[in-house]
């Protein structure tokens, strides 16, 4: 624990040296809303609004997430080699990713209700199933942008392993956003909805656990 620890407050102090970065992702992301939102009005579908909102907020995973591996360099890798195990390591890096996924998420959502306004979605399913949809992508990536750190094409190889992974979690996801539009949810469909999303977020844990040391060590 003192390893990740150590290791996630690395990783916030080259954030903050580093502040072009997540400024890029959040104008990314600003810009990306106000476009959606000369473009189809304040007022559209429900489930319009849920699919807009989770694609933007994928895309803005994907560029928050890929830089995880790809800012450091060979040598510096080699450096971490010797102080920390690659399980302190990747499970540093994807708690950092799902905190940033959060607050990215957030902002994301707040900006979403103010120039989009906000469907009547059921708390206590959107919530949850945000909050674990949010650190299944963090994860997902995490793992993804370990690999394709490795390859000379990184940007192509993080969309080309990424999305795959990315696409039954996401669906799921969509589908809980769709569900919630209800006024009253039965408390077993809230119950199956969250069990899945976050079977596949511990299968993705689970994965990284086992599969990142070999990656590290090669």
């Amino acid at each position: 624990m003192k390893e990740v620890n150590e290791l996630i407050l690395k990783d916030f102090r080259l954030e903050i040296r580093q502040r072009y970065a997540i400024n890029g992702i959040l104008l990314y992301v600003f810009s990306t809303i106000f476009v959606v939102q000369l473009c189809f009005g304040r007022i559209i579908d429900e489930k319009t609004w849920i699919a807009l909102f989770w694609i933007i907020l994928l895309f803005a995973a994907f560029n928050a997430v890929s830089k995880s591996f790809n800012q450091e360099s060979s040598s510096r890798r080699l450096y971490y080699f010797t102080l920390a195990s690659p399980l302190s390591v990747i499970i540093s890096k994807m708690v950092y990713n799902t905190l940033l996924m959060l607050i990215l998420g957030i902002l994301s959502l707040g900006l979403f209700s103010v120039f989009m306004g906000m469907p009547p979605l059921y708390p206590w399913l959107f919530i949850p199933a945000f909050l674990l949809g949010s650190a299944g992508l963090a994860s997902a990536l995490t793992m993804v942008s370990a690999i394709a750190s490795r390859s000379g094409n990184n940007a192509a190889l993080m969309a080309i392993l990424g999305f795959p992974i990315v696409l039954p979690l996401l669906l799921l996801l969509v589908k809980a956003s769709q569900t919630s539009l209800k006024e009253v949810v039965e408390a077993g469909v809230i119950l199956r909805l969250l069990s899945a999303i976050g079977l596949i977020d511990l299968v993705i844990v689970v994965l990284a656990v086992i599969l990142f040391p070999y990656l590290w060590r090669d």
